[in-house]
Order: structure tokens, then C-alpha cells, then sequence
């Protein structure tokens, strides 16, 4: 028994370390011609990034005078046809909402990597401030996201840094009895957020839950001695990694921070 349960773990060890990049990188390509449904309007562009890439961005308006620009970071599987539906949470709070798609997702083009993530972020970053120059900027990141998203806050100085179910590096953003063999991996993309969190000068506010079995909070719970005194940490008893808009605790988070 014991032979046998040691072999499937050295079996599940080698396969994350061989097929990383598809299970960090879960996307899921959309035709170029392909039209998103969604229950409020919304714009859609291209934005350049290096060579020939470029990002597909979606942009949803608040029906009231907006109070600021909510850039949306999501998470690592799917596509905007997925991640749009989240946009009414913060229109409905008087926020616009940018969301881009990752190099390599949905109609984005190019291959996703830890570097090209945070370069296009940086890009993106440029054309907002750009284009919104007078306008508070919210950077919000969720699960892979907000490993780009304290990136680019620790870069750049946006009015706020919202970060849902994030972990303290990628090594902690997986089940509890495969962390530590994790570490002994040399992975490619570590999207260490610990490390820039102290960069973070804007309000930071932390969403996680305690049922998450995909980034455990143990993970996000190493980020909380990083927070500046007047942070957030809030945790949603029951929540898990996907289901954190189901309980009203969320809700009544964003809109205490979002006020």
C-alpha cells in the first residue's frame, strides 16, 4: 500500500513538472470572428502588445457616473467569455471595468508565460493612463490574476489593489499534500507575490475563503504579515475558489472597499 501510494505521488510530482505550462495556462482560444453574449453592454478592441501580439479587452460601463476604472485580471482557465459575466459586480457599483485576456486566451494572441503576463500588464498599464488619465484605477487580480495584478501595482501606482483568492507564490496554488514537493521542482514561472507586496503602496484589500481547495488560505495567509496596518484581509467562512460571488460576504466586501 504504502509502495503504491508512493508511486502515484512520484507519478503526479513528474507530471506537474512536465505539463506546467498546461496546467498553469489553461486557456481556452476563441475564434477571431467569435461575438461574447453578455447581459450589459460592453466594448471590445485590440490592444498591441510587442512584435505582433496583441490583447483582446472588453470594456463594461457603469449606467451611473462613473466612479473609476476597475482593470480586471482573471484567473488561469477559460476566456472573457467566462470572466465578463463578473463585470456587473463592480458596475453596478458605479465602475467601469476593463478586462483584458491573457496572451494566448480567447482571441488574445502569442504564447502565455510568467514574463510576457507582467510585460503586457505593464503595456496595458500605458494605454490606460493614457486614455484615463484624471480616473481612479483599481487594480484587481483573481487566483493567477492577482499575481499579475501585485505585480503591476508594485510597479506602477494605482489608487487601490483588490486581490481574490491569490496565493503566496504558484508553488502554494496547489492542493495541501502536493506543496511541498513542489518546491524541490524547478519551475519556470513562479509568480512569487510575496516578494513585491512590501512595493504596494495603494490600499490593499484580500478576498479568500476558507473551503478553497485550489489555492488553500494558508497560501494567502503568508501575504497578511506583508499588509500595510490599514489593509485588508477579509476571509469568507464556506467560500471556495470559484464560488466566492455566491455569498453575500463578498458583495459586501467590495462595496465597503469600492464605497
Amino acid at each position: 500500500m504504502f509502495y503504491s501510494l508512493a508511486a502515484l505521488w512520484l507519478v503526479a510530482t513528474i507530471a506537474l513538472y512536465l505539463y506546467q505550462d498546461e496546467l498553469i495556462f489553461r486557456s481556452a482560444k476563441l475564434p477571431s470572428e467569435y461575438h461574447f453574449t453578455f447581459d450589459q453592454p460592453y466594448e471590445e478592441f485590440f490592444l498591441p502588445t510587442r512584435g505582433t501580439d496583441s490583447l483582446n479587452i472588453l470594456l463594461f460601463k457603469s449606467t451611473a457616473p462613473s466612479k473609476g476604472l476597475v482593470v480586471y485580471f482573471h484567473g488561469n482557465a477559460d476566456n472573457l467569455q467566462r470572466w465578463g459575466n463578473y463585470a456587473v459586480d463592480f458596475t453596478r457599483l458605479g465602475y467601469d471595468v476593463l478586462m483584458p485576456d491573457f496572451r494566448g486566451y480567447g482571441k488574445s494572441t502569442g504564447t502565455p508565460s510568467e514574463v510576457q503576463l507582467y510585460a503586457d500588464a505593464l503595456i496595458l498599464w500605458d494605454w490606460v493612463k493614457k486614455t484615463y488619465p484624471d480616473t481612479p484605477i483599481i487594480m484587481y487580480g483573481r487566483s493567477l490574476g492577482s499575481a499579475v495584478a501585485a505585480k503591476l501595482a508594485s510597479l506602477r501606482p494605482a489608487d487601490q489593489l483588490i486581490l481574490e483568492t491569490p496565493f503566496d507564490q504558484l508553488r502554494g496554488a496547489v492542493p495541501l499534500p502536493l506543496q511541498w514537493p513542489m518546491y524541490l521542482l524547478p519551475l519556470e514561472h513562479r509568480f512569487p507575490t510575496y516578494e513585491v507586496m512590501h512595493l504596494v503602496s495603494c490600499p490593499i484589500t484580500i478576498i479568500h475563503g476558507t473551503n478553497d481547495w485550489v489555492v488553500p488560505l494558508s497560501s494567502a495567509e503568508k501575504l497578511r504579515p506583508l499588509l500595510k496596518e490599514t489593509d485588508q484581509f477579509i476571509v469568507i467562512p464556506g467560500g471556495g475558489h470559484r464560488n466566492l460571488r455566491d455569498f453575500p460576504a463578498y458583495h459586501d466586501a467590495l462595496a465597503k472597499t469600492l464605497h
